[in-house]
C-alpha cells in the first residue's frame, strides 16, 4: 500500500509530503512513476513530492498518513533507511 503525509515539510519555496510504500520500494517506484514524480524525488526510502501532487496521489489510491506512522509502517515492513547508514558516493575516478 502506498501511504502519503500532509505537506508540511518546506524547502524550495514550496512545502513537501512524504510518499511511502508499507511493501516494497519496486510498489513505490512504479506508483511515483504514474504521479509522475521525478526519481531525483526519492531520499533513501521515500519520495518528497510537492504539495499540489497529494490531491492527485490520494486520487490514484494512496492512503494518508501522519509522518509518525509513516515512519513506524517503514520500520515494520524493514524499508526505513536512516540517513546515518547511507553510503556516501563512490569518488568519481580520476
Amino acid at each position: 500500500m502506498i501511504h502519503v503525509d500532509s505537506p508540511v515539510w518546506p524547502a524550495h519555496g514550496r512545502l513537501w509530503a512524504h510518499l511511502v510504500s508499507d511493501v516494497s520500494l519496486a510498489e513505490l517506484h512504479v506508483f511515483a512513476e504514474l504521479l509522475g514524480a521525478p526519481r531525483r524525488g526519492f531520499d533513501r526510502d521515500h519520495y518528497d513530492i510537492p504539495a499540489e501532487r497529494v490531491p492527485v496521489a490520494l486520487w490514484l489510491g494512496a492512503r494518508y498518513a501522519t509522518s509518525r506512522d509513516i515512519a513506524r509502517m517503514l520500520r515494520a515492513a524493514n524499508l526505513r533507511i536512516p540517513k546515518h547508514l547511507t553510503r556516501a558516493a563512490p569518488a568519481p575516478p580520476r
